[in-house]
């Protein structure tokens, strides 16, 4: 067991055990929450980190930072040719470490069953209408079919339990949220509802226009009956209700009206080799180029701790000096 002197703790006693991996900056839909229709200037590919350097680095993070579950993110991870051979080499770290990814879905009818073979736990996809053309309004491409295709290929490959991310944008898929949960519920995934965050490269976000989690529980319980989930939370970033007494449940990540940043528990590195201990944060720690320069396992380790505890409190989304990070989410990894 990795001890507290060795973890990625920081000055507020939180302990990151989560690691989210980018692979690639790049994706094959334009979600508007996201990124412009003409999309955004992709990372040169000698900036981005080798397959060898992506699996040394988690490595790293489970056998000497205690890192206990990796999600392989992007942009969009299925795009990354290795991403099999990714999730084999960290399938075969001891301790093993759960293992997910998460992805829009379009190309999972042909990994689901590699990556389940290679190791793969479970998958989160991206899924904000089940209408085709809001679909094709939302991400400027046509590809909901693709997405509902991939998404029953991980159901029968058994990456379960399959969770479906949602974004209601107002005016365009906030009359869903039942149609989505009805949806869920017949074919055994877990939805969760997601408020839409100051990630856009655009930066278009405005907090009027975000559909609340109150809003959306308003509109779920008009439906359904829902009850507290008796779980414990910890450091999961949903708050989850069961859905007509269970087991079935339902989830809202309210990252903006609910912060649970004291309870976070993650650590972040993009497809560059730059960690990030949070999701909004304006400085990134460089572990590329130590990689590239000759350092050893312990002071990788060691740089990723100092990143980790200069943590600050919280996002400050509600401070009126806030502002967004200079990378947008695709460039982040969620």
């Amino acid at each position: 067991m990795t001890s507290t002197r060795s973890a990625l703790v920081d000055r507020f006693g939180r302990r990151a055990v989560d690691l989210r991996v980018s692979l690639t900056d790049r994706c094959n839909l334009r979600c508007s929450y996201c990124m412009p229709p003409e999309g955004l200037p992709w990372l040169p590919n000698a900036d981005v980190l080798t397959d060898d350097e992506v699996l040394r680095l988690v490595e790293i993070a489970v056998t000497r930072l205690g890192v206990t579950e990796v999600r392989f993110t992007g942009g969009e991870p299925l795009l990354r040719p290795g991403l099999v051979g990714i999730v084999a080499g960290a399938a075969a770290l001891r301790p093993r470490p759960k293992l997910s990814v998460t992805t829009n879905a379009i190309g999972l009818h042909r990994l689901a069953a590699p990556l389940r073979e290679a190791g793969l736990d479970r998958v989160n996809v991206s899924l904000d209408t089940l209408d085709p053309d809001r679909f094709a309004t939302i991400a400027h491409r046509r590809r909901l079919d693709d997405v509902v295709a991939g998404l029953a290929a991980a159901a029968q490959a058994g990456l379960t339990p399959v969770k479906l991310n949602t974004v209601l944008l107002r005016g365009v898929n906030d009359d869903e949220a039942p149609a989505l949960l009805r949806f869920a519920l017949k074919h055994g995934y877990e939805l969760r509802f997601i408020e839409q965050m100051p990630l856009d490269a655009q930066h278009g976000w405005s907090r009027t226009d975000m559909v609340t989690a109150e809003e959306i529980l308003a509109a779920l319980h008009a439906e359904f009956e829902l009850s507290p989930d008796p779980a414990e939370r910890a450091g999961a970033p949903a708050e989850t209700w069961l859905v007509g007494g269970g087991p079935a449940k339902v989830g809202v990540i309210a990252s903006v009206t609910r912060p649970f940043c004291g309870d976070c528990d993650r650590t972040r590195l993009t497809a560059d080799g730059q960690v990030r201990n949070c999701l909004f944060a304006r400085g990134e720690t460089d572990l590329r180029g130590l990689l590239r320069g000759g350092a050893g396992d312990e002071e990788i380790a060691q740089r990723w701790r100092e990143a980790m505890w200069g943590k600050l409190p919280g996002h400050g989304i509600d401070n009126p000096d806030f502002l967004q990070p200079t990378r947008p989410m695709s460039a982040i990894g969620g």
